[in-house]
């Protein structure tokens, strides 16, 4: 249904009204009494195999929702029908913010990709708290954390820092987003010093709660492998609990789509199909040349279940879906599951 009916119909219009009627349909639907327990009929696989152990958590299945999707933690419940093991929300910032001006979200069906340089537009972290408040199901909710694009690398810490106790009490995990090539200057933030500040930083706070909660790193796939060397030094000095590769990329090599469309989309993050193999190498070499010291959440270009299978085994323990989520529907996190029980 998806691909014959609603793909076709929210193609219709521009990405980013595409994405705020699908959220609205979502919700419509998530409020029909038993529509929520159909999806659970048709999209949840339960099965021991499924079942992961990470960071001291417990996934009932390894494919989750990456951040951006739901920044604002609007539709967590009517997503957790749909099969995800977990949910992403964010990235989130202090203060809310815009974003980018628009257009700022771009499809490349060709490539089966997306362009956006959306620029952390979010509610802000009070609005998503309230939000996560209300959560209704069990599902497993990681807080992914920026900072406001007023706020300059030298004090970023703080921004960091306030997310972090306001969405402390609401979520499972965190992420830490020096990434997102939409912020200016934030990818800076990945140097070894400013980085290594920020997580010692932010270890110190999760050190002083109740009960220490697991921190991740989201990285960029346009590192080089002496940078990637920085990171595993940090998850080792830091001891930080995981890392998430990979966010979206500002290469445009190899792509299908005319020429003269990507210069006229310009600058963003692309993601999709075009990324799957980058963001496996990066998984591979930081499991490799780690020995598999931490956990890895595999994410870029999961279109199939082969996909998923080739990020877990290159080193993954859990997957994320974004675009493939988009251009695939609902069934993907079904038909991922299920090939990784025959796996198992």
């Amino acid at each position: 249904m998806y691909a014959l009916v609603i793909k076709p119909f929210l193609f219709l219009f521009t990405p980013e009204k595409a994405h705020h009627i699908a959220f609205r349909m979502i919700s419509i639907l998530s409020h029909i009494p038993g529509v929520q327990f159909i999806h659970r009929l048709l999209f949840h696989v339960q099965h021991p195999s499924l079942e992961r152990k990470v960071f001291g958590l417990t996934f009932p299945n390894p494919v989750g929702l990456a951040a951006g999707f739901d920044k604002d933690a609007k539709v967590i419940d009517a997503f957790a029908s749909l099969g995800f093991g977990f949910i992403e929300i964010g990235t989130v910032t202090p203060l809310p913010q815009s974003g980018n001006d628009q257009p700022r979200l771009f499809r490349l069906p060709t490539d089966q990709a997306i362009i956006n340089r959306m620029g952390f537009n979010n509610e802000g972290m009070y609005a998503v708290a309230e939000r996560l408040k209300r959560k209704k199901s069990s599902i497993l909710v990681g807080g992914n954390i920026g900072k406001n694009k007023i706020t300059p690398n030298e004090t970023a810490t703080d921004d960091y820092l306030k997310s972090f106790h306001v969405l402390y009490p609401y979520v499972d995990y965190f992420v830490i987003n020096v990434s997102s090539p939409n912020t200016p200057g934030l990818r800076a933030l990945q140097e070894k010093e400013p980085l290594t500040q920020l997580i010692v930083a932010l270890q110190k706070a999760n050190q002083s709660m109740p009960k220490a909660k697991p921190i991740l790193l989201k990285i960029a796939p346009d590192l080089t492998n002496e940078q990637l060397d920085d990171i595993l030094s940090i998850v080792q000095e830091t001891k930080l609990d995981g890392v998430i590769a990979t966010n979206t990329t500002i290469s445009r090599a190899g792509l299908k789509t005319n020429q003269q469309d990507i210069e006229r989309i310009g600058a963003g993050g692309l993601s999709g199909v075009p990324l799957r193999n980058r963001s496996t190498e990066v998984i591979r070499y930081l499991h490799e040349k780690s020995s598999g010291a931490f956990p890895i959440i595999g994410v870029g270009g999961i279109h199939s279940p082969e996909d998923a299978i080739e990020k877990i085994k290159a080193g993954a323990t859990l997957v994320q879906l974004y675009t493939g989520f988009v251009y695939e529907g609902p069934s993907l996190i079904k038909k991922i599951n299920r090939a990784l029980i025959q796996e198992a």
